[in-house]
């Protein structure tokens, strides 16, 4: 289905061209005084100039040739030149019953689907995912399952750091703490276990204290590195050791991202881009894009245009060891032979945004992705506590995401229990999901880019612009709908009516924006755009709540004509919080 402003753009674009104008100024809004009108076009004012006409006179010439528009009931010209209009009940209800038989809710999805990959994880394996992981893990969540809404071929990988240094520090300290083990014998022949001889919780003490001891122990650091050297080169008893690394951390990252309701396609690492980098590197030299600086191997990427210096993008550095702009390069090559994808998209932290700029030029200058690729870097802010600072333990350290999604969770449990409405068999799994609305809701409905407070007290509550409170809302529209069937009614066959009063239609207007605000969303990477919309959209349900009777209405057909625009505003809620990774309990 077309947007609903772009329908009313079309009447308006035919009452310019009727009039003697241009259609192109038949650009249609939101109203910015919804006291005084519901959308509104300032074409009037943009075309004075070629016209050499006051704005107010085209406003009122395009006005005179609306007067039996099937779609507005009202258009006005208004001083200095603005043409303000409200629709007809009759039309947006025509259009909403229309959305009701979508099975997309009449959303515009693309013509032509692209291939996208989404690049959202980042998490290092033998490390535990610590809360500054969260904003990765939801966000680019999101950013997949709206480009999934919107009909493309969506991938998300995970992009794991799994290779070098930390990897050598690993093996010396299990080397020096099990020097026995098979992996450490040169001259061992046999095959070697299949059970990994630690635990996750062995491993996430053993790279710590591997770490901290590198950097007082210039031996032990030298013995890492070497380590990593053998690993990479193929060392047999290495790459076993590795393999269990790998084994028994993808199980508890995968066990943890399941808990955020985060789901990957791709596993893939760092390490799988590692078969691509020699062909890779000597290919950049023989035709000339990389060239020796100060012993590093470096790709010039500033352009004339820039008005302040880029740094060159290093992808070797003097010792020979590779960085993280070579693998980047390397995992592009591997996803242009894998997946051809129309889009890559990046999610990391903001301060990475140089690294990306160095990376996305020396990707496009060395024709490692065609133009045809469109490469996109989207940034986030830092979660912070209440002190402004990054977001830590009470006594000081780095949160768990395992510990913070469990505070939570337990803050919804407290919360749940006093209502008394949910039974204690269903309390757990109600306090996960309101819990999940608390933390991802807090997160994305803050513009990706900027830093934010997390504050428990007030993404837990149910008040608000919170998840809670979306879920509370549609909690309320069930339960009446559980009324409503309870009656022996049935809920099929409803058709929505034209608004009876002004908060029926304003929750309307509200219902008709769905189309738009995802496309809208999707077009910007602006998942804050989703958790707005769906905030004033709970607000225009529950004041209708509040001023009408719904069940109580005497007239059956006026009742089922509320009923049926519960429902709807119901899929398009559960539509939305679906895109930002959670879902609605049956109670709260």
């Amino acid at each position: 289905m077309k947007k609903i402003m772009d329908l009313i753009a079309e009447e308006l674009a035919a009452a310019f061209e009727a009039a003697g104008y241009d259609r192109e100024y038949a650009k249609v809004t939101l109203s910015n005084r919804p006291d005084l009108c519901e959308y509104q076009c300032n074409g009037a004012m943009a075309g004075a100039k070629a016209y050499r006409k006051a704005p107010i006179m085209i406003a009122n010439d395009v006005a005179a040739r609306l007067g039996d528009s099937p779609c507005l009931e009202e258009v006005n010209a208004v001083n200095p030149g603005f043409i303000n209009m409200k629709i007809k009940k009759e039309y947006l209800a025509d259009y909403l019953n229309q959305m009701s038989k979508d099975g997309d809710l009449g959303l515009e999805t693309a013509k032509e689907p692209k291939s996208v990959v989404v690049d959202y994880g980042g998490a290092n394996v033998a490390k535990p995912l610590h809360v500054g992981h969260l904003r990765s893990a939801i966000i680019g969540e999101g950013i997949k399952r709206l480009a999934k809404k919107m009909g493309h071929r969506v991938l998300g990988d995970i992009h794991l750091g799994d290779w070098g240094y930390q990897m050598g520090l690993i093996i010396t300290e299990l080397r020096e703490r099990q020097p026995e083990l098979p992996y450490f014998q040169e001259d061992f022949e046999g095959e070697y276990p299949k059970e990994a001889p630690f635990t996750i919780g062995e491993l996430e003490e053993i790279y710590p204290k591997a770490s901290g001891r590198a950097k007082e122990d210039e031996d032990y650091r030298r013995e890492a590195l070497e380590a990593t050297r053998l690993l990479q080169n193929g060392h047999k008893g290495y790459r076993a050791v590795w393999r269990h690394i790998m084994d028994v951390s993808v199980a508890d990252l995968e066990k943890n991202y399941e808990s955020l309701n985060v789901h990957f396609d791709l596993w893939k690492g760092e390490s799988d881009a590692q078969a691509y980098i020699p062909d890779m590197i000597e290919r950049l030299k023989e035709e000339g894009y990389a060239h020796i600086d100060e012993g590093a191997l470096v790709i010039d990427v500033q352009l004339e245009s820039d008005t302040k210096e880029i740094p060159p993008c290093m992808i070797q550095k003097s010792d020979g060891a590779s960085l993280y702009g070579t693998t980047d390069l390397a995992t592009l090559i591997q996803r242009m032979e894998d997946y051809d994808p129309d889009q890559v998209i990046y999610l990391a932290d903001k301060r990475q945004d140089l690294h990306f700029l160095q990376v996305f030029r020396a990707a496009r200058k060395t024709g490692i992705v065609p133009e045809k690729t469109k490469l996109s870097f989207l940034g986030f802010g830092t979660m912070n506590g209440k002190d402004g600072k990054p977001f830590k333990t009470r006594d000081g350290g780095v949160m768990r995401l395992e510990n913070l999604i469990a505070e939570i969770v337990d803050e919804m449990r407290g919360k749940i229990a006093e209502n008394r409405t949910v039974a204690p068999e269903e309390a757990e799994a109600t306090a996960k999901m309101v819990g999940m609305s608390a933390i991802k809701y807090g997160d994305l409905s803050n513009q990706a880019s900027k830093d934010y407070v997390f504050d428990v007290e007030r993404f837990t509550s149910f008040e608000g612009n919170t998840g809670p409170y979306i879920l509370y809302t549609i909690v309320r529209i069930k339960s009446i709908l559980n009324k409503y069937q309870a009656d022996g009614r049935e809920l099929s066959g409803l058709s929505i009516q034209p608004a009876h009063d002004e908060n029926e239609k304003a929750l309307m207007l509200e219902v008709v924006k769905y189309n738009d605000v995802i496309a809208s969303a999707y077009e910007e990477l602006a998942l804050h755009k989703i958790c707005a919309y769906i905030y004033d959209l709970a607000n225009a349900f529950n004041r209708f709540y509040h001023e009408t009777k719904i069940l109580a209405e005497e007239d059956e057909e006026k009742r089922k004509g509320y009923i049926a625009l519960l429902l709807l505003t119901k899929r398009v809620l559960e539509a939305c919080i679906d895109v930002l990774g959670f879902e609605a309990p049956e109670r709260m």
